[in-house]
């Protein structure tokens, strides 16, 4: 405990003075500070302030097994993932990737770890973006389910500039939030987005004043949607990602069959008795 202390202490100089110091944790990281700050709320740092969170693949698995205790963990019910007010995360490690060669890269899979939490991950996750969050960065960004930015965050694939391009899903995730024009003009001229632009494209959900703000919002979101039903919390956010596999038609059929399924869930009959009855419903997640 006293290492994680001294931790959080030399963490505190390259984060936003707004963000939780110390609260208790599962377990100690290498590259992460991991705290639950509200209630039914996780909340994981990047921590790699010398090299601005430039990720890594020991800092990509440190991540995704944090998630995973939070999936499992049923207190839970949303998270946030958040950086330095310097740097969210500033692209990928390139001392990693630099002498890799095509079967190295392509036979042993590499960077597909980066993107399993998008499969397993049920419970929302809202990312806090404070400065740069560029290449990986970017692509971990737009992993989360609602994006907020800070005044002076960056965003951008600038992969073409390295003789490569984006390779964790951002010509793919980014195509889809800002349009098809918008996102071939990023990712071929390597051009960085402003926060401003993020806002008025809708790559973000929204632009806050401040560093700290954007990381307070944030944890508020996030500890609202843990006061809802978990259960249909986990149906929303499966339903709003679906739309982004299916068409209309096939879309709406689906949110429907699940729509249908939460009349068996106890948590349905709770929330229209409790609206019945002007009562605060008390939820069983179940």
């Amino acid at each position: 405990m006293q290492a994680f202390r001294s931790t959080v202490r030399v963490a505190s100089q390259f984060r936003p003075t707004g963000l939780p110091r110390f609260y208790s944790t599962q377990k100690s990281y290498e590259h992460l500070l991991v705290s639950t700050p509200k209630p039914g709320v996780g909340f994981i740092q990047l921590n790699r302030p010398k090299a601005l969170n430039a990720l890594c693949t020991p800092l990509i698995l440190e991540l995704n097994q944090a998630l995973r205790d939070f999936q499992a963990d049923k207190s839970i019910g949303a998270i946030v993932l958040t950086g330095s007010e310097k740097a969210f995360a500033a692209g990928a490690d390139i001392k990693e990737m630099k002498d890799l060669t095509f079967s190295n890269a392509y036979g042993n899979d590499f960077i597909e770890t980066w993107s399993d939490l998008v499969t397993f991950l049920k419970k929302p996750l809202i990312t806090a973006i404070n400065g740069y969050a560029l290449g990986g960065g970017c692509e971990l960004a737009m992993m989360g389910d609602i994006l907020y930015a800070g005044p002076k965050a960056v965003f951008g694939q600038p992969e073409i500039k390295l003789g490569v391009i984006p390779g964790a899903g951002g010509s793919q995730r980014l195509t889809k939030a800002i349009g098809k024009s918008r996102a071939m003009e990023t990712i071929l001229t390597g051009d960085n987005i402003s926060a401003k632009q993020a806002g008025e494209w809708g790559l973000v959900a929204k632009v806050f004043e401040t560093p700290e703000a954007t990381v307070d919002g944030a944890i508020a979101t996030a500890e609202k949607i843990a006061g809802f039903s978990q259960i249909a919390v986990k149906a929303a956010k499966e339903v709003v990602n679906k739309s982004q596999d299916l068409g209309i038609r096939e879309g709406v059929e689906y949110e429907r069959r699940v729509f249908h399924g939460l009349f068996g869930s106890q948590d349905q009959k709770i929330g229209m008795a409790a609206f019945a009855a002007k009562a605060k419903a008390e939820w069983k997640n179940e």
